[in-house]
């Protein structure tokens, strides 16, 4: 299926909105996928191949930066205007219809499980070296369930729950386009796959720390992870680096663009108190 197929496809399955006519809508409706403006049987077969079948949430960091908040509160369940950051992403994912959500835990691991209450379905695994390791320790420990999954750094705040999809294409990384940015930026050929990750950027993509692999990346990155993993510095790194620098040659993994409003990043607690006056009191 070409992807603008597959986008249209969705779109369909969503409901929600017109489709716009075309030739891809006059493709689809020829191979039966699509009827009177509705997704048949068919197309929903068709689609079956994308599914997002696991979200993955790494939250077994410290968060140095947001101190004195967690030092007794792991970073990921700091309330913002009274909703835990990691609930603005497990609410979306639960609305795409995810069936398996996870979460890996470390520093005061036992926390997350107040998630229950609301997130019954939450199954966690512990990361016991989170202290002595980059978050690339975070995601070894779940490198054998990356197939068809998405990947979420657990301390963002997630404004458009529809960036979280019941379907995705292709492996990507969300990323907002920018004039500059000294945040991790992303670089991309004329197709939108990324050739290049660095610290800092200009007319690039700012790097937003939610991802999807697909069946064949998450069977390399299994391999991937662990070789990058037990090599020379391997502890130092970010999980990230693994697809977009070290084994780059492995990948082709594409932008898919978001705005600056769609997700809030807070990395300190200074950035906090702006965000969440209450916390400035």
């Amino acid at each position: 299926m070409q992807k603008n197929e597959f986008e249209l496809l969705v779109l369909a399955e969503g409901g929600k909105e017109t489709l716009p006519p075309g030739d891809t809508l006059c493709a689809l409706e020829k191979k039966g996928l699509i009827k009177d403006e509705k997704i048949t049987d068919e197309g929903l077969s068709a689609l079956e191949p994308y599914r997002v079948k696991r979200a993955i949430f790494l939250a077994a960091g410290f968060g140095s930066r947001m101190v004195p908040l967690t030092l007794t509160t792991p970073k990921p369940l700091v309330p913002v205007h009274g909703t835990r950051m990691i609930d603005t992403l497990l609410d979306a994912a639960l609305e795409a219809g995810i069936p398996e959500i996870i979460i890996v835990r470390g520093y005061l691991g036992e926390q997350f499980d107040e998630l229950l209450k609301k997130y019954p379905m939450i199954k966690f695994i512990d990361n016991p070296l989170y202290n002595e390791a980059n978050n690339i320790s975070s995601a070894v420990a779940v490198r054998d369930i990356l197939q068809s999954a998405y990947v979420l750094e657990s301390d963002l705040v997630l404004e458009n729950k529809s960036l979280i999809r019941r379907y995705e294409y292709s492996s990507n990384f969300l990323g907002i386009p920018v004039e500059e940015s000294d945040d991790w930026c992303l670089y991309t050929d004329k197709d939108g796959y990324i050739t290049k990750q660095t610290v800092g950027g200009t007319n690039c993509h700012q790097m937003i720390g939610i991802s999807f692999w697909s069946p064949e990346d998450g069977e390399k990155l299994s391999r991937d992870l662990e070789e990058v993993y037990l090599g020379e510095g391997g502890k130092d790194r970010y999980w990230d680096q693994v697809p977009l620098h070290f084994k780059k040659e492995n990948y082709k993994v594409s932008v898919r663009e978001c705005k600056k409003e769609d997700i809030v990043e807070i990395d300190s607690f200074e950035e906090l108190k702006q965000i969440d006056p209450t916390y400035a009191e």
